[in-house]
């Protein structure tokens, strides 16, 4: 009788505690996200891994091994990711493919890809807008929701702490940048990553190269670039953890503008979103008032 009791005790534990819906995400960021939401009945896979590069990452056979029964897959979108055809032929009907930023408002930014007949394309990185990444709680909980109904509850009450946190944050970093005068609020970066952010919260950006890390400036373009700085009297150029290219440097040299701490572009390289948030936040509004 003891047995049978210990028995039914130990698989109401686990009922109550073992994870009731396998999700794969392709971005370290929405790893995080997954997580806030899911809570301890999401099993989440990240296939990235913290310091993968969400612009040249494709899953490998044994990538997707880890992620085996998993019935839904997350993606950032707005064609940051090439292999979704393929991705979405290997994996048939087995699960969903959903793109997170899909249905938020994008922004456009300059193609320069050689052989493109258009003048722009989307900018993916959505996720440097705190408003878009909170609206993307609602994105990924309702398709937790439709994948494991009998936890609806759980991922909504999850949900709204995690907006309530993003909001915090939100307050937080506009008390920030509130210490930049209006003037000096120009974001000189590696890659045309932070056009959210500076649109977000009043910057105006100089990117010195494109969309991805691939789209370097030629001699006429870095020409440009140089007077742009010199005449909007740019206080720093901020390179990137992901990414320190050598151009950078002769940015500084030509201009005199010092280099400024990296920023995280991709999400790689920090344990949460918040994370990402207040750390490039600290290095803007240092690198800017100094």
């Amino acid at each position: 009788m003891l047995r049978v009791i210990l028995a039914s005790w130990f698989l109401g534990v686990l009922s109550l505690t073992a994870a009731e819906l396998k999700v794969a995400v392709l971005h370290p960021l929405l790893a995080d996200l997954a997580r806030q939401i899911g809570g301890e009945r999401v099993e989440v896979i990240d296939l990235i891994g913290p310091n993968g590069d969400p612009h040249h990452f494709e899953p490998k056979p044994e990538d997707l091994k880890k992620a085996e029964g998993a019935t839904l897959y997350l993606v950032a979108g707005m064609g940051l990711e090439s292999y979704l055809p393929k991705l979405k032929e290997v994996l048939g009907g087995k699960a969903t493919i959903l793109e997170v930023g899909a249905t938020l408002p994008a922004l456009e930014g300059a193609c320069e890809h050689e052989g493109h007949d258009h003048d722009h394309e989307t900018d993916p990185h959505w996720w440097h807008s705190i408003d878009l990444f909170r609206r993307a709680t609602q994105v990924v909980s309702d398709a937790f929701e439709v994948a494991s109904p009998q936890n609806a509850s759980q991922f909504k009450q999850n949900k709204d702490a995690y907006r309530a946190q993003l909001d915090e944050l939100e307050k937080w970093t506009r008390r920030e940048i509130a210490k930049i005068p209006k003037s000096q609020r120009h974001l000189a970066t590696a890659h045309a990553a932070f056009n959210y952010f500076c649109k977000d919260f009043g910057f105006e950006a100089h990117p010195v190269q494109g969309l991805n890390r691939e789209q370097m400036p030629d001699s006429k373009q870095l020409a440009e670039l140089i007077a742009e700085l010199k005449e909007k009297k740019v206080a720093a150029i901020f390179p990137e953890k992901e990414s320190n290219p050598k151009i950078l440097q002769t940015l500084t040299t030509d201009t005199g503008i010092r280099l400024a701490d990296p920023l995280i572009a991709d999400g790689t390289g920090v344990t949460s979103y918040e994370a990402m948030v207040r750390q490039n936040v600290t290095a803007i509004v240092q690198g800017l008032t100094l």
